[in-house]
């Protein structure tokens, strides 16, 4: 009976499908192409997800597992998350910490892959993967490149759009001292150009802090353009630790910035 569809009945479809190069599918898919219900259809990934064959990082979304992943429990998240993006229908980029490895910052390793979209998720933990999600506006804005996985492409923050971005949302980059770090190693890929264009993708107040952390770890001369924009357009002193008072905090005048934490990068 259709009704009583088992896993090897199923297994066939998932060897299938990575034959052909899909390493993802949806809990509807396997159910039409075998023509079961839906409560045989979860019974039988419920089944292969026992064996390692299968995780679900989402709610009706599955991955295949191919042995050199079982004892991950999942597939590693650049090589899903595209393609759980676009089931989502989400406009998303890898950003901050998990973007910085792409450009050499390989120091500070995340303790998930951090991915930027438009509006507020809950984390993933699929096996030991785990994934964070950080909501920005005007995120199809933002500067991003395309680097090759074993799955396909996935989209990263450019550098100088991570720049911003690590300084925007430093409390999810581990603190001021940790960005002022990253940003040394990352500064020799940053183009002056591109990183004013990138800040202006953003709030005013990021491209202050930006301006002045680059300035702290010595690379002043990617800064000069950025230091033209916000002596044009900010409009407000702003603090470089906005959760911390500033009211006798020492002023960086050129960046329009109340001094207000103490930095110290790693050396």
């Amino acid at each position: 009976m259709k009704s009583e569809l088992r896993a090897p009945r199923a297994r066939p479809f998932i060897t299938q499908l990575a034959a052909a190069g899909q390493h993802h599918f949806t809990g509807e898919k396997i159910r039409a192409a075998l023509g079961v219900s839906q409560a045989a259809a979860k019974l039988a990934l419920y089944r292969l997800a026992k064996q390692g064959l299968v995780a679900s990082p989402a709610r009706g979304f599955y991955v295949i597992v191919p042995p050199e992943y079982h004892r991950l429990g999942c597939l590693p998240a650049d090589q899903f998350i595209p393609a759980l993006m676009e089931h989502l229908d989400l406009s998303y980029y890898v950003g901050l910490l998990s973007a910085a490895q792409y450009y050499g910052a390989a120091h500070h390793r995340p303790q998930a892959f951090q991915v930027v979209i438009p509006r507020n998720r809950r984390p993933i933990e699929c096996g030991s993967v785990r994934v964070s999600f950080i909501a920005r506006k005007r995120i199809t804005d933002v500067p991003v490149q395309s680097f090759n996985t074993p799955r396909g492409t996935i989209q990263v923050s450019t550098v100088e759009a991570t720049a911003v971005d690590l300084v925007g949302y430093e409390h999810h980059a581990g603190g001021l001292d940790q960005v002022a770090t990253i940003l040394s190693e990352l500064v020799e890929h940053i183009d002056a150009q591109r990183l004013v264009a990138a800040a202006q993708t953003a709030p005013m107040p990021w491209a202050q802090r930006l301006g002045y952390l680059l300035q702290h770890v010595g690379a002043e001369e990617k800064a000069i353009l950025l230091k033209k924009y916000v002596q044009k357009k900010a409009k407000e002193m702003t603090a470089l630790l906005p959760a911390v008072p500033h009211d006798n905090a020492p002023r960086a005048s050129d960046w329009r910035l109340y001094v207000n934490a103490n930095v110290e990068a790693e050396t």
